[in-house]
């Protein structure tokens, strides 16, 4: 037992002496256990919407209170026709489409069932499917209570079974059956990514300098930029190598279809490879070993990336500030890239501004990566 307790004391010295671990040890799980308390919720409320109103009139109006009134959504756009409410879903602005036929409220008043449809953004199966069973949920509650107001109308008589009933018409774009293997596997690609560049460009940097070779490699005519490039580049490879194996296992092994282009999900992924390469090499930078290495990349980075880009918990659920944050991740974006391509067939045209932000995330992240880099050099 004494020579236990001996080990458990070196083992609590060394920590004590390596300050770098304090913050990871105490500090991370505070972090994490806060964005697991936000970002954890699976409820969907304020389900993004744009309204088609061709009928507008008062029923209608009446229809699209209680829509909004039950807090599940909001309107976020109007349109005229049902048509142009399509562009709302593929850039991602809209998860749900209202669209409220010409007699609508004519349909109601004479007691015949009134036809609506939905539009749902399938590419989020889970978030679609409770979003159309709110819907549905809501139509229901008031065509009950259209039933119950034509029944005082009529002083007591009850009406015709189908009178003023609602006929929803669910309509899934981009994933017709809502199978929740479309939103989920593409999502791999991005874990995929981001897991192996950046630990295997903060961990082979860091084996230079635990094995010996780093201050033989400073002592060669090599130019700092050189051994820079040299070191991320084959980290990079491999991560354009992957690209392909993910992607083509997720169609031809999963089924998952790629509707949009692969050579713009290639050279967006490779914007992508450029703030994860940067993170690994920023990291190797502050740790001193390969163990701290790993640990700082997947519990100071890696954990919270996940939790915030909306690969697995809706971003519109988390509280406002929140969100705010999640701009300032860079698989956030990727997240959007990779579902936009696959799911809606998105190009550049759509993407551009996702793509815009990757470049100027991996320019900054890299370049003050290969500055302290650089520093440490010297």
């Amino acid at each position: 037992m004494w020579a236990v307790w001996q080990v458990i004391v070196k083992e609590f010295l060394q920590i004590r002496r390596d300050l770098r671990m304090i913050p990871v040890i105490f500090v991370a799980p505070v972090v994490q256990i806060t964005i697991f308390g936000f970002a954890v919720n699976t409820d969907v409320t304020k389900v993004p919407m744009v309204l088609v109103d061709e009928d507008k009139s008062a029923s209608s109006r009446d229809f699209v209170s209680r829509f909004v009134d039950s807090g599940y959504f909001e309107v976020v756009a109007s349109e005229e026709r049902a048509d142009s409410a399509e562009r709302w879903l593929a850039v991602g602005r809209a998860q749900l489409g209202l669209v409220l036929a010409p007699g609508f409220g004519a349909a109601l008043a004479a007691g015949r069932t009134a036809a609506l449809q939905v539009i749902a953004d399938g590419s989020d199966a889970a978030s679609a499917n409770i979003a159309l069973g709110y819907a549905s949920a809501v139509a229901q509650g008031y065509g009950v209570e259209v039933q119950a107001r034509r029944l005082r109308g009529a002083g007591g008589v009850s009406p015709a079974p189908a009178a003023g009933q609602l006929a929803l018409e669910p309509r899934v774009f981009y994933n017709p059956d809502l199978r929740s293997r479309w939103f989920y596997v593409p999502a791999v690609l991005a874990m995929v990514l981001l897991v192996m560049t950046l630990l295997l460009s903060a961990m082979g940097v860091v084996r230079e300098k635990e094995i010996g070779t780093m201050e033989q490699l400073i002592v060669t005519p090599i130019q700092p930029w050189q051994l820079l490039v040299g070191k991320l580049a084959p980290f990079a490879i491999i991560g354009v190598v992957q690209v392909f194996l993910v992607t083509g296992v997720t169609i031809f092994g999963f089924g998952v279809p790629l509707r949009g282009s692969f050579l713009v999900l290639l050279g967006l992924s490779a914007l992508f490879l450029l703030s994860t390469l940067g993170l690994g090499l920023l990291v190797s930078t502050i740790v001193q070993n390969q163990q701290q290495a790993m640990m700082g990349s997947a519990l100071v980075l890696m954990l919270p990336m996940v939790l915030l880009s909306g690969l697995i918990f809706p971003i519109e659920n988390m509280p406002p500030a929140m969100q705010l944050v999640t701009y300032a991740i860079p698989l956030r974006h990727y997240a959007e890239i990779i579902r936009g391509v696959f799911l809606r067939g998105s190009g550049l045209a759509v993407l551009w501004p996702q793509a815009v932000t990757l470049l100027g995330m991996g320019i900054a992240i890299l370049t003050v990566a290969a500055l302290r880099f650089r520093k440490r050099l010297d």
